[in-house]
């Protein structure tokens, strides 16, 4: 039999509570059960006046912020609109029926006001952190590090090109010393400091409407303006620290900072996991040098198909030098300013060398092999690649870093933004690893009486 619904029941009167009206395990009670929000006052209490009207409660904006961020709002206008209707939205609010919701605008007039120029998202998110250190729930002695590509809200087709100066390395004037010494080691003069001052230049694209973005290219389909968000995780998939970087950054650049801003906010990691992208000379000098295990992949050979591969000849440490698989000897010549040792063989013998096809297409009959001076580190990276525990270390990236990307794309707004500027992007980052970081300890700490 057919029913039809009784509309008059829109006009009932009830006395009830808002609290009756949330449930019991909605995730605003399991977030609220999980921290204190108070902590947000001694860190903005600095950034008030004494005088003037009275403020908008700074914890109920933050709150605010988490609702869009946890629930994967797209706006703060949007969010208003959700915290009018929603009754769990105004209980984790402490608002009632009928207390006025603040204007849209509020947020970003106090984000221009008071906390543009404050690392006070970054404190937030830390404290987020400390609460789950605190729970026991934080498992850092393993890292996982990766970054991802957020569409930045600009016009692909608007833009200019530039000529601007290339960016400085992190272990630049590490890299400077060593290849000096490396030089004088082997009979060679140092370059002088001018050498390594002579700007070299590149040119960019840069976006009319968002100047700080990137162009980023992947493939023929996907050439967009974009910044990198680069993120490290412990194996639970809890977030520690996150970089903003326009998008054309490489990834391998940000990798020494990020761990660097680890081991002084949270601890040293014992193992770094990290995708391909990552697997340089340079990052594995950082990792060794500071007792940190690389647990990087495996990298197929770049060699020309048909030609023999570098590993075949073989790099005699004690006399510097490589020899081919004919037995000829490949001598040390130089170490370029990038810090690329060169071996060179004698082009006379190898004009008769029957894999001369196979060796080298060089007009001069004469092979050359670059060695980077902190090679040595990539080959034990390599060596230790084949260890059990590594490889159970690096198996985890797909549990930890990857699922936070996506969870992040797919439930939390992440897949492109409507903010402008490498301050509000970084804004945005903290916000949403913190609101993913928030979220877990809620969930996981729910209900236990041990986490209590």
């Amino acid at each position: 039999m057919m029913t039809r619904n009784n509309n008059s029941e829109r006009d009932q009167l009830e006395v009830i509570a808002i609290d009756q009206l949330v449930p019991q395990d909605h995730l605003v009670r399991k977030i609220e059960s999980a921290i204190d929000f108070s902590f947000i006052y001694p860190l903005v209490e600095k950034l008030y006046s004494t005088l003037g009207r009275p403020s908008i409660d700074p914890v109920v904006l933050i709150k605010m912020t988490f609702i869009q961020y946890v629930f994967g709002i797209r706006s703060m206008r949007q969010t208003i609109k959700e915290i009018e209707t929603n009754v769990a939205y105004r209980w984790f609010l402490g608002f009632g029926f009928y207390t006025e919701v603040p204007h849209f605008s509020t947020f970003g007039k106090n984000y221009e006001r008071r906390f543009k120029e404050t690392d006070l998202f970054e404190q937030i998110f830390y404290r987020i952190l400390k609460e789950i250190t605190d729970k026991g729930l934080l498992s850092a002695d393993h890292v996982f590090i990766d970054s991802t590509h957020v569409k930045a809200s600009a016009n692909k087709r608007k833009f200019e090109k530039k000529t601007v100066r290339k960016e400085t390395r992190a272990y630049e004037a590490k890299l400077q010393a060593e290849l000096n010494q490396d030089r004088m080691d082997n009979g060679k003069k140092p370059f002088p400091p001018e050498k390594f001052e002579k700007e070299e230049i590149k040119e960019i694209k840069e976006s009319t409407t968002d100047p700080e973005s990137g162009y980023y290219v992947k493939d023929e389909r996907t050439k967009q303006f974009a910044y990198s968000f680069h993120a490290a995780t412990d194996r639970n998939g809890f977030v520690l620290g996150s970089l903003v970087t326009p998008g054309n950054i490489h990834d391998s650049h940000i990798l020494q900072p990020l761990v660097e801003k680890l081991m002084d906010k949270v601890k040293k990691p014992l193992a770094v996991a990290a995708d391909a992208a990552y697997k340089t000379p340079a990052i594995c000098n950082f990792l060794l040098e500071n007792g940190i295990t690389p647990a990087l992949p495996y990298t197929r050979p770049k060699t020309k198909e048909g030609f023999i591969r570098k590993h075949e000849y073989v790099y005699d440490e004690h006399y510097n030098c490589y020899i081919c698989p004919q037995g000829e000897i490949l001598s040390y010549t130089t170490t370029t300013k990038e810090g690329y040792r060169q071996y060179k063989s004698n082009p006379l013998k190898c004009s008769k060398c029957p894999l001369l096809e196979q060796c080298t297409q060089s007009q001069n009959h004469q092979k050359l092999i670059q060695r980077h001076i902190w090679e040595g580190y990539l080959e034990e990276a390599e060596h230790l690649r084949h260890k059990q525990e590594v490889k159970e270390i690096y198996a985890r990236r797909k549990e930890s870093i990857e699922r936070v990307f996506a969870d992040a794309k797919e439930k939390h707004g992440m897949r492109w933004t409507t903010l402008r500027g490498l301050k509000k992007l970084s804004m945005q980052a903290m916000l949403t690893f913190a609101a993913i970081n928030l979220k877990k300890l809620a969930n996981w700490t729910w209900g236990s009486p041990k986490m209590a």
